[in-house]
């Protein structure tokens, strides 16, 4: 389907760009991307997402807007304030992109039913905010074949990497399992800074949009860390696939 006039107008920085051009946005406006958690890293991913045209956008999270959330989580506002969080983020990305289809899922992924929530979506965006989800988005992610990007932060510091099918490790290859309960502290406790949740879920985008467009190199096998108060990122290449992975250990070798 070829762009509208329209969208050629709204589009227009997209279009010059070699990477992206005409046939770039056009797969952006046919793309899904499923995004798991409506917080802090969730909010810009999807902001962007919906203002560079990919055409549905997947929410899901079961919470609703508390106060306390408004200091990092851009989607919701003073007015959102006891709405769920779905809610909230179908209303203000269909503000800034009303051509964009979001389809919402006011529930708690679980083993139940996350695999008929990423079935028919082409990316994943991992912004839950505690380790447990976390392995859940990972584990059903390989065992459907779906790419996906994960990403943490806490305080002034944030990761994030992407799983390909048949490319590099997973989450789970990384880390095996998640940590014992108040081992590591969640970002409720430590603290986070709005600011680091905005570098790291823009990135978790770029990753979507990149792997939307087959443009550039993917953050896989590679995880790039972000110390805001040192203003440096640094990528570290990570371990081969494990073989011995309960996820993704039977599957092709591809790094």
């Amino acid at each position: 389907m070829a762009l509208t006039s329209h969208q050629k107008e709204r589009y227009a920085r997209h279009l010059p760009i070699d990477e992206v051009g005409t046939k770039g946005q056009e797969k952006l406006l046919h793309a899904k991307v499923c995004i798991i958690g409506a917080g802090g890293l969730g909010s810009p991913a999807a902001l962007y997402l919906a203002a560079a045209g990919v055409g549905t956008i997947g929410i899901a999270d079961a919470d609703t807007v508390d106060v306390s959330n408004l200091q990092r989580q851009i989607l919701h506002g003073d007015t959102d304030l006891g709405i769920p969080k779905v809610q909230s983020a179908k209303e203000t990305l269909q503000r800034i992109n009303s051509e964009l289809e979001v389809l919402t899922y006011p529930v708690y992924v679980s083993e139940e039913n996350i695999a008929g929530i990423i079935q028919d979506y082409d990316f994943v965006i991992d912004a839950a905010d505690n380790f447990p989800t976390k392995f859940l988005i990972n584990d059903a992610c390989v065992r459907a074949g779906k790419p996906f990007v994960h990403a943490g932060v806490i305080r002034f510091q944030g990761q994030l990497m992407t799983y390909v099918p048949g490319q590099g490790p997973c989450y789970r290859c990384i880390f095996q399992d998640p940590p014992q309960e108040g081992a590591v502290p969640s970002a409720k406790q430590a603290g986070v800074v709005g600011a680091v949740c905005g570098v790291i879920g823009s990135l978790e985008a770029m990753e979507a949009v990149k792997y939307i467009l087959g443009a550039g190199e993917l953050l896989t096998g590679r995880m790039l860390v972000y110390d805001g108060l040192r203003a440096q990122f640094r990528t570290v290449k990570l371990p081969k696939r494990v073989e011995s992975c309960a996820v993704c250990g039977g599957q092709k070798k591809g790094g």
